[in-house]
C-alpha cells in the first residue's frame, strides 16, 4: 500500500469526519495516524492515509465532500518507511497575557536543548480587554527535565508567562 497525507480544512460544521472518512472508506483507503480538531471557527483534519490504489481515485473519492461542504483538501504522497518515533517524556503548559512573541520565544528554547516537538495546541481564551494564551506541548528531551526547566526558566519573566515543565509517564498498562 502507498502512503499520502491529507490535509482537510473547512469552516466547522457537523459532518466534516463522516463526510471524509466515508469518502475515503469508498476509496478503500485505511486511516493510520490522525489529528481532528477546531481551530477558530475552522475544522481541520491532518491524516496518514494509506491507498491500494492511485491517488487520483482518492482524490475523486473526495469530489463530492469537498464540493458539498466547501472543504479545501490537499494530498501529499508520502514514503511508506516508518519515522524514528520520538515518544514524549515532557510536557511544557504555558500560559499568560496573549502577546506576539510567546509561541517563537518558547520554541526557540526548547530547540536550543533539541527538545523535539511531539504535538502543540493552543488556544486564545480570556475577552478582547484581557486576552489570554493556552499552550500545552508534548514533546522529546533527550538531555532530561532539569534541561528543560532551565532552558525555560529565563521566559517567565521576560515573557511574562507562567510555564509549567512536567513529565509524562510514557509506561504503557
Amino acid at each position: 500500500m502507498s502512503q499520502a497525507l491529507l490535509t482537510v480544512i473547512g469552516e466547522d460544521r457537523p459532518g466534516i469526519v463522516a463526510a471524509v472518512t466515508q469518502a475515503l472508506h469508498t476509496a478503500d483507503c485505511a486511516i493510520g495516524d490522525a489529528s481532528m480538531m477546531r481551530l477558530g471557527g475552522y475544522f481541520t483534519i491532518m491524516q496518514i492515509i494509506h491507498y491500494s490504489r492511485d491517488l487520483g481515485t482518492v482524490e475523486t473519492a473526495l469530489d463530492p465532500a469537498m464540493k458539498a461542504l466547501n472543504l479545501r483538501i490537499h494530498l501529499d504522497p508520502i514514503s511508506s518507511a516508518p519515522a524514528a518515533a520520538d515518544e514524549a517524556n515532557v510536557r511544557v503548559t504555558v500560559y499568560g497575557a496573549d502577546h506576539a512573541g510567546i509561541v517563537a520565544s518558547v520554541t526557540q528554547a526548547l530547540a536550543s536543548v533539541r527538545f523535539n516537538i511531539v504535538e502543540l495546541e493552543s488556544e486564545q481564551s480570556g475577552n478582547p480587554e484581557r486576552p489570554i494564551y493556552v499552550m500545552v506541548i508534548q514533546g522529546s528531551a533527550p538531555g532530561g527535565i532539569a534541561e528543560v526547566r532551565e532552558v525555560l526558566e529565563p521566559l517567565k519573566s521576560r515573557e511574562a508567562i507562567e510555564i509549567g515543565v512536567h513529565p509524562i509517564d510514557t509506561a504503557m498498562f
